[in-house]
């Protein structure tokens, strides 16, 4: 049988193993295989809600292994540290257990076709203090340990706000609130922001005393002239409303020089914050540019329009990780590092790799941009949704967009899972709900 090597379990990474899994994985017409250095798989639009609380891994994530031995292909956990084009072969950086222990060494791994979906992260831009001091939600683990930086922060400030009420019983000063500074407002940025809000809200109602909003103040900051400008001017508009509304200083048009411990510097000042979060521009793994193939400035893979790597025919890349450029002179704009492409990337990659196998044409992949939708936490959803039919944008605003905002996770999920079973995950999310805490605490 033929061997189908995905790199990286992301959302295109994941759903083409499953498209194929489910098809020639399961007639045992080729041997799929899904390589990831982590356990389970979290949708990452989700990544936000973790930091704040208001999601529970532990509910949604996905085990590879569990999913992999029900659509017919195999997982095996490891990071691709080099690749050999010439013996199609790539390697596996030994594995280590949680103590640091060597689990298993160093292995080789064939392939007769591979694709590339290790996805992205943030862009430090060149800073190299960027990773030492600042919080980054590139995964489910760095959202988690962002949670709980947060939570320790306000149990330290309810304590503090306690021993002041007691020894100080004339001043009635509160404490400094906690102060978190969040780099980048794109979409990441902007609902990490409103999720922290929300979050602070609701801390007082789980016995944190002396938590109240004006204990968090969060600043928003963007290098360019607003927040979301990879969005509509009115969303953005929208946005910025409701965040303001709700505590947000947002500071934009504004750059950063170097980051220290608990301090960005800019050309002009110094921002002082409890907590730094990183969350601006993309940036695909470095390693990428190491393996001899095509990579752009930020070690994108650079790919044609079949899916494939530029000057290879075996090799393939989807999702953040991949850069394609379509349209012509003016019009040329590379598809962006969004889960919608993802997505649209991993249904045309499973049809090449199926033609390819069957003497067939490949498909030109082409990006349909199906508008744009945010969720302000509880506060606000909105957005807007291409009409295919008519080519029209129509605005959506309140329950309506919200209900199409769940919807994107949930075309996710139906890929990952069919119909049926997605069903009683809707049912199971429906019970949880009514009986769990609205916030994560631990």
């Amino acid at each position: 049988m033929k061997q189908i090597v995905i790199v990286g379990g992301g959302a295109g990474g994941l759903e083409l193993a499953t498209r194929l899994g489910d098809s020639l994985g399961r007639k045992r017409l080729a041997e799929i295989t899904l390589i990831d250095a982590n356990r389970t798989h979290l949708w990452k639009p989700l990544l936000h809600e973790v930091a704040s609380g208001s999601l529970d891994t532990g509910h949604e994530a996905l085990s590879y292994r569990a999913h992999s031995s029900e659509h017919h292909y195999y997982f095996r956990m490891g990071q691709m540290v080099a690749l050999d084009k010439a013996n199609q072969t790539l390697t596996l950086a030994p594995l280590l257990d949680h103590h640091g222990k060597e689990i298993l060494g160093e292995r080789l791994v064939h392939y007769d076709y591979l694709v590339m979906a290790t996805g992205a992260r943030s862009n430090d831009f060149g800073l190299s203090s960027v990773r030492e001091h600042c919080h980054t939600l590139d995964s489910a683990q760095e959202a988690e340990d962002f949670h709980l930086t947060f939570l320790n922060r306000f149990m330290q400030f309810s304590e503090a706000a306690n021993q002041h009420a007691l020894t100080n019983h004339h001043d009635q000063t509160p404490p400094e609130p906690v102060r978190v500074a969040i780099v980048g407002a794109g979409a990441t940025g902007v609902e990490l922001a409103a999720e922290l809000c929300s979050a602070v809200e609701r801390l007082e109602k789980f016995g944190i005393k002396a938590i109240h909003p004006s204990s968090l103040q969060v600043t928003l900051i963007e290098a360019t002239d607003r927040i979301l400008p990879a969005l509509p001017e009115s969303l953005a508009g929208k946005a910025e409303q409701v965040l303001k509304e709700h505590g947000v200083d947002i500071r934009t048009q504004t750059m950063i020089k170097d980051v220290q411990a608990q301090q960005l510097i800019t050309a002009d000042q110094t921002l002082q914050a409890d907590l730094l979060v990183w969350a601006a521009g993309v940036k695909a793994p470095k390693f990428l540019s190491e393996l001899g193939l095509p990579t752009n400035r930020i070690h994108q893979i650079e790919i044609d329009a079949n899916l494939q790597v530029k000057g290879e025919s075996a090799i393939f890349a989807i999702g953040d990780c991949a850069s394609l450029i379509q349209g012509e002179g003016e019009q040329a704009r590379p598809v962006p590092s969004l889960a919608q492409a993802a997505h649209q990337m991993a249904a045309t990659c499973a049809t090449n790799l199926q033609a390819l196998m069957d003497g067939q044409p490949l498909t030109s992949f082409q990006y349909h941009d199906h508008g744009s939708l945010l969720s302000l936490s509880r506060f606000q959803t909105f957005g807007s949704v291409l009409d295919e039919l008519f080519k029209k944008n129509w605005m959506l605003e309140g329950k309506i967009a919200h209900w199409a905002y769940a919807s994107l996770y949930r075309q996710h999920q139906m890929t990952l899972h069919g119909l049926g079973r997605m069903v009683w995950i809707l049912l199971a999310a429906f019970i949880e709900r009514r009986v769990k805490p609205k916030l994560k605490l631990y």
